[in-house]
């Protein structure tokens, strides 16, 4: 039993396939492996041990490559907040340093 989509088609565009991605795809087909590490990226392949159309496994390596696309931008804008949060520490720490205390005023 071949996977099916689980949302509703809406394009079935041509995908150019070189050599090497002829091949990879084979592996991938062919590893438990790389069928696990796959599943694991994200690809939607759970449980299916048996055949697996060349649709539903090229969509799968596609769900995993958007999933380690969306990965990767979280960690870009982790990493910009985390940057904005250590500038406005930076700014917030010379603030204090130039304002005179509120007791120097007591005397």
């Amino acid at each position: 039993m071949a996977l099916r989509m689980q949302g509703r088609v809406i394009r079935r565009p041509s995908l150019p396939l070189t050599a090497q991605d002829e091949s990879d795809l084979d592996l991938i087909r062919s590893s438990p492996n790389h069928r696990r590490a796959l599943e694991q990226l994200g690809g939607d392949l759970a449980g299916v041990t048996e055949s697996l159309s060349e649709g539903a496994l090229l969509h799968a390596v596609f769900e995993a490559g958007l999933e380690a696309v969306r990965l990767a931008a979280a960690e870009v804008g982790y990493a910009e907040l985390a940057q904005q949060q250590r500038q406005d520490a930076g700014a917030q720490r010379a603030e204090s340093r130039r304002r005179r205390p509120s007791w120097a005023d007591d005397e």
